[in-house]
């Protein structure tokens, strides 16, 4: 359940770093700095660029954002996605297997994913009709969430993903399966408003313990 954007944040981190070398190299000397302190730096920060994408995939911008002065901001809107998709997974009854809040719990479950809500896998993907409701309803709860808290989503793409596979394979049609979809989410989004406050304090909870660097 990743947020969107993860590609254009590696490019944005990729496109900082050449600012940063091109401005050392043009006003390093100015300012006076070391030319050997500029190798350094510069060196530095390629080496870490190249670890961060072989060994983080790339995420190590993400897990430094989230530890730095704001990235709670960053870090409860996580939480308030996957809040939404625990509060709803309860009411439909659906366990829950664990609940992951920001990019360093995910890594260190060996997710490439900034937050994640894991549930048993289905028994079939042919499923009656009730139950992919239920899963239309718990797996646009986060969308949802982030929705009537801020009053968009940032994240949701695998949420969408995976429920657009559930409905391909059952054997429904597209209107139906466009129909029901539409109609979870309607009924999903005026739960959490009624609920907000729960929603909130479990956002709170999920937040508490999500682990970051430096803590």
């Amino acid at each position: 359940m990743a947020p969107a954007g993860e590609g254009s944040t590696g490019t944005l981190r990729a496109g900082i770093v050449v600012v940063v070398i091109s401005g050392l190299g043009a006003f390093g000397p100015v300012l006076g700095l070391s030319p050997a302190w500029i190798v350094v730096t510069v060196g530095g920060g390629l080496i870490m660029l190249s670890v961060d994408a072989a060994s983080w995939q790339g995420m190590g911008g993400h897990v430094l954002a989230e530890a730095l002065p704001g990235g709670e901001g960053r870090l409860r809107r996580i939480a308030v996605h996957e809040a939404g998709h625990l509060l709803i997974a309860e009411q439909e009854q659906m366990p829950v297997q664990r609940v992951l809040v920001g990019t360093l719990a995910c890594l260190k479950a060996g997710l490439r994913s900034s937050g994640a809500t894991e549930f048993p896998v289905p028994d079939s993907v042919r499923m009656p009709l009730e139950d992919l409701r239920r899963w239309s309803r718990v797996l646009q709860a986060g969308i949802a969430a982030e929705t009537v808290v801020y009053g968009k989503a940032r994240g949701g793409a695998d949420d969408r993903a995976l429920l657009g596979q559930l409905w391909g394979l059952s054997g429904h049609d597209v209107a139906t399966a466009q129909r029901e979809q539409r109609r979870a989410r309607r009924e999903i989004e005026q739960l959490l408003r009624r609920e907000q406050a729960d929603l909130s304090q479990r956002a709170d909870q999920l937040l508490s313990a999500a682990p970051r660097l430096g803590r």
